[in-house]
């Protein structure tokens, strides 16, 4: 993780250290910046029992810049298009703001 900004090496420190409940982040082996992430489907919704792979970039004025995230796994959701592009205003230049916390994108 040399040469990347302290904030960043914090923020992915803190992320695995406290993962969240039902998903797994790993950083990337080529990139500190790249994440693999593992979501498992939430009970007692039409996703319960599933495994859902996604990626998360970093861009390297994060937090300044929203992160890129996307499923790897094909998923029929309204708010995913057909590439695994998610559709959330949050992750969109306009409304990202710094404050949004890591583990909770």
């Amino acid at each position: 993780m040399a040469g990347l900004p302290c904030r960043i090496i914090k923020k992915t420190q803190r992320l695995l250290a406290e993962p969240v409940p039902g998903i797994k982040a790993e950083p990337g082996e080529s990139s500190a910046l790249y994440f693999h992430v593992v979501i498992a489907g939430l009970q007692d919704s039409p996703f319960q029992g599933g495994t859902f792979k996604l990626e998360l970039l970093l861009a390297e004025e994060y937090p300044m810049a929203a992160p890129e995230v996307r499923f790897m796994t094909k998923i029929y959701h309204p708010n995913v298009d057909k590439l695994g592009r998610i559709c959330l205003d949050i992750l969109k230049a306009r409304a990202w703001t710094r404050l949004y916390p890591m583990n909770n994108i």
